[in-house]
């Protein structure tokens, strides 16, 4: 079993929330009081998992500027009460610092029984297919 320290598990429930809250947000028509608060406690819920060195380190490579400008521009736009196109903004961004975790992602689900088969079915195997391949190192 991996041992957590305990800003890491703290990192964690902040991360769990924030997506929580994230969720609800866009469930309530993108409330942006819920959007606002879902985005602070996710990114200071990574910057405790993973600490505020390899979180800056992460987020400001030469080739993630565009993501981070989109991901970071999407939650100031939210912040300021722009709540959806702050969303596609910060979704587009996510795609963007995630590509290279998507392989290892879909991957790791095909493995998965009963998951596995539901990625295999006619119409979701083509996209999943298309998600899960490479054309980039991270």
């Amino acid at each position: 079993m991996i041992s957590l320290t305990d800003s890491q598990k703290i990192g964690m429930g902040l991360t769990g929330f924030g997506v929580f809250f994230l969720f609800f947000g866009m469930m309530l028509f993108f409330d942006k009081a819920l959007l606002a608060i879902g985005n602070i406690l996710f990114i200071a819920g990574l910057s405790f998992v993973i600490g505020l060195e390899r979180t800056f380190r992460f987020f400001f490579q030469r080739h993630k500027v565009k993501a981070t400008s989109f991901f970071l521009g999407g939650v100031f736009v939210v912040l300021i009460g722009w709540p959806i196109i702050g969303v596609v903004l910060e979704i587009y961004g996510f795609f963007l610092l995630f590509r290279g975790f998507f392989p290892v992602a879909v991957g790791f689900i095909r493995r998965v029984p009963v998951l596995g088969s539901l990625l295999n079915l006619p119409g979701i195997s083509g996209l999943v297919d298309k998600i899960g391949e490479s054309n980039t190192m991270v």
